[in-house]
């Protein structure tokens, strides 16, 4: 009896928590207006803010409400494809989520859209988008570019203002030994599950996957949750 009341008191102890990390900048959260929306032109020689800067670093528009793992409180969210940070709007300050936090997931409430945080052990470690769960999974990582400001190069040119440009998404495939990343190649998938390696050719063989295309990823990963 006394081990369960210790548990449930450690459990609780934990959504307290996570609510008042929320809630509560002394928590780790950072305010950010003076702290992440500037960038560094080496061009220029000076720091640029995000509106001196042609196109956006954010994915989708302005801030959406979302749900946080671990507590059921909501708060406006939208995330920085650039920096790969994820901002929280709360009583009319921006903060950034610490990466070292207990929100591990983060679910948009009305485009249904999930953010999770994941060790890929590369350098692209860190925010992806949820595509499908299950023991084979698929997550997408958006990424965002600066280009920096430009002279121009002879006097029938102009000059090339500094500009954020959105890179091709990345697509990650969980299996249950890891991750297979990047993927280009069907090789390269048959290679990270050799031990699906004949279903896979023979799935290859009998359909045009682009792997570069959402849609024919979404069903190649739910054609090996179907197998499994």
């Amino acid at each position: 009896m006394k081990k369960i009341i210790i548990c449930i008191l450690f459990t609780s102890s934990i959504l307290t928590y996570a609510q008042f990390s929320l809630s509560n900048n002394g928590s780790g959260l950072l305010q950010g207006n003076a702290i992440f929306n500037k960038v560094n032109s080496s061009n220029g020689g000076k720091s640029l803010t995000y509106d001196e800067i042609a196109g956006t670093p954010y994915y989708g528009k302005g801030y959406n409400p979302a749900k946080f793992s671990g507590t059921e409180e909501t708060a406006l969210v939208r995330y920085n494809a650039f920096t790969d940070e994820v901002e929280v709007q709360k009583d009319d300050k921006t903060f950034v989520l610490p990466k070292n936090g207990t929100f591990n997931k983060i679910t948009f409430t009305n485009s249904k859209e999930i953010i999770v945080k994941l060790d890929t052990g590369d350098d692209l470690s860190g925010y992806f988008f949820e595509i499908v769960d299950g023991k084979y999974g698929l997550y997408k990582k958006i990424r965002t570019k600066f280009i920096d400001a430009a002279p121009a190069a002879n006097s029938y040119a102009t000059d090339r203002p500094a500009s954020f440009k959105s890179l091709d998404p990345v697509y990650y495939i969980k299996t249950p030994n890891g991750f297979v990343k990047n993927t280009k190649a069907t090789k390269d998938i048959i290679k990270g599950l050799p031990e699906r390696k004949n279903e896979l050719e023979t799935y290859f063989n009998a359909n045009k996957t682009r792997l570069d295309k959402q849609e024919d990823l979404i069903k190649l990963i739910n054609f090996l949750n179907s197998k499994s």
